[in-house]
């Protein structure tokens, strides 16, 4: 069937054409449109109403006060012309926009907003990546202090507030254009009414993306136009929209297990707050086999349940419990059998039942997920069918965006190899080689090539408390250790004290130089001095080494909870997580450091990484006449538990202590930048990996899959069509 406006639009275009007749006065030129509207850029719309206003006026029907039947006659000519001329203008609009392949498009002013919002990276997070976006938004604000097209009327429209707000915040952003965002809120405060109206119609998605937006210009600074009460109306706009289909239980979302599933996903791992209990309706194995995907044998509704089962964040969830018994148990089964083998689901099974989302890391996932795309597969998205093309070109920048993160994390590496060089940590015979792992797992934490300071920060970070517990462990003596302290006690007064052996010099001075460089970078960035934040985490850190070293030669054995509480300190997140927190574009004001929820953050993700350390290395540690939490619990249950028990207890405690650790970084109520409270999530699940089958850093060759992986491997990718193959070939990053 024709599309019904193609249609329309070549009835036009093949239309007999009329003779055009000249008119006794000319429309108006563009430049005497402009100089009488006093605009810029007069649109459409006014250029059209004055044409119309300098065509000679025609009479109703019923007039005939004329002087006399030729001037009604070269009037209704004139006006003739006029409306010719008019449509000439848009069959020749028209005509461009079908001769050409790709037709052009007004700019999106929302669009170029979020692009001019993006930094260029190693600029701190202070320089744009694309300043003439910037600049466009600078130099096409309307008149009226709004930004954004409404071809067809004057009137305020929803998609205008939208793009206005969404370029205020993009020059706020990078501190410019005062005056342009002052007119701009201006604009926005005049036409707020229209935000709540429902009898405007409203581009789809708003009640998400302005919430979100006046969300994001309230946490910049901007002094927001509206009432405390307006505002949270509009904020509760977004959670009534995304909750509605949900609590209302829409049968397009219920009825398919899909979508039901991937629905509660989403919603939790976003911070809403949704029950488990609207998933009762596939509690059981049976309910699913008697309906239409049971009944299908449909794998991915199997995998979707399966994958909801595991956000769990409370230990009352016996749903979600039960889901992901039988789910697990299906899903395993197909995995046994030959036919599933041989499909392209096979491979997405078997990683989701071996890594739930808490036990992977986003660079491994990317990889995974670019290898395995199939771009011969056309995409539905809504009800158009996407060219295959399209798909190919997905992949080929997806590649070329994994290619170039490959490229910086080589060369932030061989910074690292320099910077272990040139404190001579390369010397102490005493340190496990980690310097690898060490930017692995920085890598894993904070993948984004733009934060490479961030990431720097970390690797450096994690290296120097490898050295520091080698050092405690077995590298130093009691003399050297408490040598140690003293010295970064005094800190820059160290020249007090002097260096009980050379070890002390290398380590310390290791420290010392690392932590006062990136402190003034850090401090940069947060605009007040950062220095003394870390330099009071690394003295929590090497007293809690001492305090365990101290245990070990008196062959104390203290109890779980000494053991915990000192072991929060030892697992030494203090001072690798801190400095990179500065780095992430976020204010960390004292109070923020200080304040209680940023402690429970901290003590739930040590307790975490602690608990998942002694479960791999107790074998290790008891070779070394060490205690760690396996061997407490077994030495203080009078021999009634075995090791394995033992192991068995505290996986369940990591467990509990995951889902608090996730509920509190979903909170919405929190004192805490959400990109820092995630920082603290995928610290938790880059542990996790490192923990799961041995200790990453005790076992290098364990980990070195992963990092040529994410590092030097290059992309091994399924087989598709030639011309992408072709592109592929020609890339030069590859």
């Amino acid at each position: 069937m024709a599309n019904p406006i193609e249609a329309v639009v070549r009835s036009v275009l093949l239309a007999p054409r009329r003779q055009a007749l000249l008119l006794p006065a000319a429309a108006p030129s563009v430049s005497e449109c402009r100089s009488q509207h006093n605009r810029r850029n007069p649109p459409r719309v006014s250029f059209f109403a004055c044409s119309a206003e300098h065509a000679p006026r025609l009479p109703s029907v019923g007039t005939r006060a004329m002087s006399s039947g030729s001037e009604y006659v070269e009037g209704r000519l004139a006006g003739e012309n006029t409306s010719l001329q008019i449509n000439m203008e848009r069959e020749a609009r028209i005509r461009k926009y079908l001769e050409l392949e790709n037709p052009e498009y007004l700019p999106s002013s929302y669009d170029t907003a979020w692009v001019a919002m993006v930094p260029l990276p190693g600029s701190y997070l202070r320089t744009p990546c694309f300043p003439q976006c910037v600049e466009w938004i600078l130099q096409n604000q309307h008149g009226n202090g709004s930004w954004g097209v409404n071809e067809f009327d004057l009137s305020v429209n929803k998609d205008i507030l939208l793009s206005t707000l969404a370029c205020v915040i993009a020059l706020k952003k990078w501190n410019v254009g005062s005056e342009q965002i002052r007119r701009g809120l201006q604009f926005i405060a005049t036409n707020f009414s229209i935000v709540m109206d429902e009898q405007i119609a409203a581009p789809i998605g708003f009640h998400l993306t302005f919430p979100a937006l006046v969300s994001l210009a309230i946490r910049m600074g901007l002094e927001f136009p509206a009432t405390e009460t307006s505002i949270d109306g509009i904020l509760r706009l977004r959670d009534m929209e995304l909750k509605s289909f949900w609590s209302q239980r829409d049968e397009e979302v219920m009825l398919d297990v899909a979508t039901c599933a991937i629905a509660f996903r989403l919603l939790r791992m976003n911070g809403y707050d949704v029950s488990s209990d609207e998933l009762s309706h596939v509690a059981e194995a049976s309910t699913f086999h008697n309906s239409l995907e049971g009944y299908l044998d449909d794998t991915k509704s199997l995998l979707e349940l399966y994958k909801a089962s595991k956000v769990s964040l409370s230990e009352n969830e016996p749903i979600l419990e039960k889901i992901g018994c039988w789910s697990g148990s299906l899903l395993n089964e197909k995995l046994c059998s030959d036919a599933m083998q041989r499909i392209p689901i096979f491979g997405e099974v078997e990683y989701a039942l071996k890594f739930p989302f808490y036990a992977t890391v986003e660079p491994l996932d990317h990889k995974r997920n670019i290898e395995h795309f199939d771009a011969r597969v056309s995409q539905k998205l809504k009800t158009k069918n996407l060219p295959c093309h399209f798909n190919q070109d997905l992949l080929a920048l997806a590649v070329e965006d994994f290619s170039f993160s490959q490229s910086i994390y080589q060369d932030e590496l061989q910074q690292l190899e320099s910077w272990e060089k040139e404190n001579k940590l390369d010397q102490l015979q005493f340190v496990r080689k980690n310097l690898t792992n060490s930017y692995l797992s920085a890598a894993a934490t904070i993948s984004p090539h733009e934060l490479s300071d961030a990431r720097v920060a970390c690797a450096k970070s994690i290296a120097l408390t490898l050295v520091a517990d080698d050092f405690f462990d077995v590298g130093g003596s009691k003399e050297e250790l408490e040598n140690l302290i003293s010295l970064v006690e005094k800190w820059d007064q160290h020249h007090k004290v002097e260096f009980y052996s050379e070890h002390v010099k290398v380590v310390f001075s290791a420290i010392y130089t690392t932590v006062n460089q990136l402190g003034a970078k850090a401090s940069a960035v947060q605009n007040r001095d950062v220095t003394k934040y870390v330099v009071e985490s690394w003295l929590d850190y090497l007293r809690s080494l001492a305090t365990d070293a101290e245990w070990q030669r008196s062959k104390y054995v203290p109890t779980m909870e000494e053991y915990m509480t000192n072991s929060i300190a030892t697992f030494a997140l203090g001072p690798i997580i801190l400095i990179a927190l500065f780095f992430v574009g976020q204010n960390l004001w004292e109070d923020i450091v200080k304040d209680p929820e940023y402690n429970e953050l901290f003590r739930l993700m040590s307790t975490c990484g602690r608990l998942q350390n002694d479960t791999q290395s107790f074998e290790r540690e008891c070779k070394d006449g060490k205690l760690n939490s396996v061997s407490l619990i077994v030495l203080h249950s009078g021999g009634s538990m075995s090791i394995e028990a033992a192991k068995k207890k505290i996986l369940e405690s990591i467990a509990s202590y995951r889902r608090d650790l996730l509920r509190l970084v979903l909170r919405e109520d929190s004192v805490i930048p959400r990109p820092c409270k995630e920082m603290f999530w995928r610290l938790y699940k880059t542990s996790h990996v490192f923990y799961s089958e041995a200790d990453g850093f005790s076992s290098p060759k364990e980990m070195m899959g992963a990092l040529n992986a994410v590092i030097n491997e290059p992309l091994k990718l399924e087989a598709t069509s030639p011309s992408l193959a072709d592109q592929l070939k020609n890339n030069d990053s590859l």
